[in-house]
């Protein structure tokens, strides 16, 4: 089944086929409306999309049903999927749910975690089993009057991970989604809501990919992040979309007192990326930190950075952007930090750094600072270079071919971004910019 195109009967039938309560639908109506209303950004790259020619929703009927058996998941999809390595990476993980086209299609969690009382299950099924956790958290941090995809989300919300993490539970794994876009002119709009409640900890790990077509594709998430009251949570993702995918997310953790929140952020491939995690630091002593790589290649541009909101007293955050552009790409930092008046000794570091390794690449560096009380302070420091002669021909003169010698520089300038992965992602990071240099 395809539903290609926009209208108030089309979101009705989106909520009918998912058999959604009238909250929901009501929900997908409201920001219909404001979809409509909505301009298109007025800053960043140009956007270049026919809405009326988008897949909103695709999925087979096999796929209303969610599997935990991989043999009960149609075989070509299975042996797509193994060979993106994401059977393998099941192993190491806690829970793994999996998203193809509009629906998802499998889940698995360990049982100790179910003991914990831990929900990790998709948006849809966590709506008809949990609607008073939902209800309380969904759209109240990302509205969907945000920006127009974040409107287009609420209107066409398909698949997505809900996570529910008890107070006082540490989990020892990872949890992970994994998305897959692989037909032309494709949306997928899934919709994750993450509560980490009260003195407790979550690592979550997200992919995504797409095939190469010639029409272009979008990929318009929204992702929900609360931290409750000592507690954190990480949040990695290494996104390797085609380089026909527009990718416009729109990512916010609220961070309650004493609380961490960590956004790991990779962004490999599209067309387009505008992505910016946000950490709204609103408990005292609330720490933020944002770490991003992007590589833009020919006709890409990465448009990306974080945005830190301080509310609460004696916050704290980081931000550091590691930035590659090569073949005529384009990649940008865009910032923001604001440190409120009610946020006293409060402080912020920023670190962009950019290697550029041709003279057809570009590099932007488009930071918004602001401090309104005497006690706090952000730091910004911002580079940009080119891989130095002198390094390349010290390597070059011990027998390593330039191309390894090029990559072992880019390798190394990332390496802030890798150690903070897990290993096996680490490595699936390095396969990944060898792919791309």
């Amino acid at each position: 089944m395809e539903i290609i195109g926009l209208s108030e009967e089309k979101i009705e039938k989106i909520s009918k086929i998912k058999e959604e309560d009238d909250w929901i639908r009501d929900y997908r109506l409201e920001s219909f409306l404001k979809f409509k209303k909505l301009g298109m950004p007025e800053f960043g790259p140009n956007i270049a999309l026919d809405f009326n020619n988008i897949i909103y929703y695709k999925a087979n009927k096999r796929d209303k049903k969610i599997q935990n058996d991989w043999n009960m998941v149609l075989k070509p999809v299975v042996d797509e999927l193994d060979s993106l390595g994401v059977l393998e990476s099941e192993q190491h993980l806690g829970g793994m749910g999996v998203q193809y086209e509009s629906e998802v299609i499998y889940h698995s969690m360990l049982k100790e975690l179910e003991e914990k009382k831990v929900i990790f299950t998709s948006i849809e099924v966590a709506m008809k089993k949990y609607p008073e956790i939902v209800k309380k958290y969904f759209g109240k941090i990302v509205g969907n009057g945000e920006n127009k995809f974040a409107a287009l989300n609420g209107c066409v919300f398909s698949g997505g991970s809900f996570i529910y993490v008890p107070p006082n539970t540490t989990l020892e794994r990872p949890l992970q989604s994994y998305f897959r876009i692989n037909s032309k002119n494709m949306g997928q709009f899934e919709r994750t809501l993450i509560v980490v409640d009260d003195n407790s900890s979550l690592h979550y790990i997200e992919g995504c990919t797409a095939p190469t077509y010639s029409e272009s594709s979008l990929h318009a998430a929204v992702v929900e992040i609360y931290v409750g009251k000592n507690s954190k949570c990480r949040y990695s993702t290494i996104q390797n979309w085609a380089n026909n995918v527009y990718n416009l997310v729109t990512k916010r953790a609220l961070v309650d007192e004493n609380g961490t929140m960590e956004w790991i952020d990779g962004n490999i491939g599209s067309k387009v990326t505008m992505k910016y995690p946000c950490c709204v630091l609103k408990g005292d002593n609330a720490r933020g930190t944002c770490i991003t790589i992007s590589v833009a290649s020919s006709s890409q541009n990465q448009d990306s950075g974080a945005r830190m909101i301080h509310l609460g007293k004696n916050t704290r955050s980081n931000i550091i952007s590691k930035s590659i552009a090569r073949n005529g790409g384009c990649a940008t930092y865009r910032g923001k930090v604001l440190i409120n008046s009610s946020a006293d000794n409060s402080s912020s570091n920023v670190k962009c750094d950019t290697l550029i390794l041709d003279e057809l690449s570009r590099s932007d560096t488009i930071p918004v600072n602001s401090c309104f009380n005497l006690s706090s302070n952000i730091e910004h420091e911002a580079t940009v270079a080119k891989i130095n002669e002198d390094n390349l021909f010290y390597m070059m003169s011990r027998g390593i071919s330039k191309e390894r010698a090029t990559e072992l520089i880019v390798l190394g300038f990332l390496d802030k971004f890798r150690e903070e992965l897990p290993m096996e992602y680490a490595v699936e990071l390095n396969q990944l910019i060898k792919n791309n240099l």
